[in-house]
């Protein structure tokens, strides 16, 4: 029988580890585009101050880059250890881009910040900016081949079940690379990461001017980080846009859940600004909301409905018997492989067979299975309503407030005047923490809406974990958290210690 405490560590360990080395991703994919762009300018300019900051910007690069790495590769490892039936299941699939990405992107990156580091000397101008671009390039690789195996994971596309062997097969390697889930992901996470690394910059930069030290360097900084900035914000937005327009064709449970809609709305649908939600009644006590917003946005019409998680759950009760059906049907085929009437009747439910084996956490025999077990399995087919309404809630209020940030920013830039303006110093300076506080919401948004799939709609999570106990995960839970916050504090302290010096760091004796 399956261990729920199990499930739910494994689950905890995960999310913990993956958490953990979100903080340093955004800032490695935005901070390497802004570190072409400053050493473009010392190439194309040939004043030393540009290479003062590329090389100064770059030093904090390569301390996030040391810590993404180390958090990283545990996270590879716990597929097999935390998720070995998900790891059979989905290995054929999940582990194509991954390989692509430790052969291809992560060398490419690993080799080339080891040239951007001990190649100032070695290299012609022309060539140290090609290694650094390529260097940006592989953080970017290595970020869309990850989000296409998450994207299948959300969307399964380009594959199929196989009743011989029992796990999904891959059918179709561009359907796979190119499913639009994992591209709206890749250029929102990647626009999120630029933002990231802006405010980052923009932050620093801000506390130096106000200190009055190393003006000419904080200035020219925060001019480059104001308009990057601006242009990752204003593509966080619309591509977020394109993003629920994807989630909404493919998972309208989440889409239900992040809304909190319980009911089924006449098109265009409203969008809930604030709510109060009382999950146990299916409804909220009071909520304020805009009238027809939710429907144009998502739908792009207005009058296409959106189903209410009331209307979901009744679908998904219809597809757990079907998806009931599917796997007694397998079973017996499994037995009697030359039975063609059960051959059609597998074939026959076949898209309705993960919902099936939401079940199984209720009762291994699914000839078992009484109408209790099949309503507990439809009520826990739509995720809990309350973490993914207020996360995607702070991540959205976040982003335009950065938006506002950089709108202003830019503007005094192109005047000259931002060295002025106090309060707007003060707010780059205090809002650093901002884009990653958004991007981890996102992340819950995005990784908790998906529940209670690891393959949304084939593959429930609680089907998903290794023979482990529970004694042992509350072990490794406690182990991993005490190393990466140690991690966290290690990074902390030495961006910390390296931004407060700015560019006396690099001991040129320019500075």
């Amino acid at each position: 029988m399956i261990n729920p405490e199990v499930v739910d560590l494994s689950r905890l360990q995960f999310a913990s580890v993956a958490l953990y080395h979100f903080i340093f991703v955004p800032l490695t994919l935005g901070l390497a585009w802004i570190l072409v762009i400053m050493e473009a300018a010392y190439v194309m300019s040939g004043k030393e101050i540009y290479k003062d900051m590329t090389r100064f910007w770059g030093k904090l690069y390569g301390i996030n880059f040391a810590l993404g790495v180390t958090t990283g590769l545990t996270m590879e490892f716990q597929f097999g250890t935390n998720w070995a039936y998900y790891s059979h299941y989905v290995g054929d699939i999940f582990g194509a881009p991954l390989a692509i990405e430790g052969l291809l992107a992560f060398f490419l990156e690993s080799t080339m910040i080891g040239l951007f580091f001990f190649g100032w000397n070695r290299l012609s101008k022309r060539g140290h900016l090609t290694v650094t671009t390529l260097m940006a390039l592989g953080a970017n690789l290595s970020a869309i081949l990850i989000l296409i195996a998450n994207g299948w994971m959300q969307n399964p596309v380009g594959s199929e079940f196989n009743p011989i062997t029992m796990r999904m097969e891959l059918t179709d390697f561009a359907a796979l690379v190119f499913n639009p889930v994992a591209q709206t992901k890749f250029v929102h996470t990647v626009a999120a990461g630029y933002v990231t690394a802006s405010v980052f910059v923009l932050g620093i930069s801000a506390w130096h001017i106000m200190k009055g030290q190393h003006i000419e360097f904080a200035r020219r900084s925060f001019r480059i980080a104001a308009a990057f900035g601006l242009a990752g914000a204003l593509s966080v937005i619309v591509l977020g846009d394109a993003s629920g327009y994807t989630v909404s064709e493919n998972q309208k449970s989440k889409l239900a859940a992040i809304e909190a809609e319980w009911e089924t709305e006449p098109a265009p649908a409203s969008f809930n600004l604030i709510a109060s939600i009382n999950e146990e009644e299916q409804k909220n006590n009071w909520d304020i909301h805009i009238p027809y917003v939710l429907g144009l946005i998502v739908t792009r019409s207005t009058t296409e409905t959106i189903p209410g998680i009331k209307d979901i759950r009744a679908r998904n009760h219809v597809r757990i018997e079907s998806g009931i059906k599917a796997v007694l049907a397998l079973d017996a085929l499994r037995k009697n492989p030359n039975d063609e009437a059960l051959k059609a009747e597998f074939k026959a439910h076949l898209p309705d067979m993960g919902y099936g084996l939401l079940v199984k956490k209720y009762s291994e025999d699914l000839s078992l299975a009484t109408p209790a077990m099949i309503d507990q399995a439809t009520m826990d087919s739509v995720p809990k309503i309350a973490p993914l309404f207020w996360s995607f809630r702070i991540m959205v209020f976040l982003a335009f407030a950065m938006l506002a940030l950089f709108i202003l920013s830019f503007w005094y830039s192109v005047n000259g005047t931002f060295m002025k303006k106090k309060w707007l110093l003060k707010w780059a300076l205090w809002f650093i923490p901002a884009p990653w506080i958004a991007a981890q919401s996102g992340w819950i948004v995005a990784e908790y809406g998906r529940q209670p799939w690891t393959v949304f709609g084939m593959l429930p999570t609680h089907l998903s974990t290794s023979a482990l106990t529970a004694a042992s995960l509350w072990g490794s839970l406690a182990g991993f958290l005490a190393f990466y916050t140690f991690l966290l504090v290690v990074e902390m302290y030495l961006m910390f210690k390296y931004a407060r010096m700015g560019p006396a760091a690099l001991h040129t004796n320019k500075a």
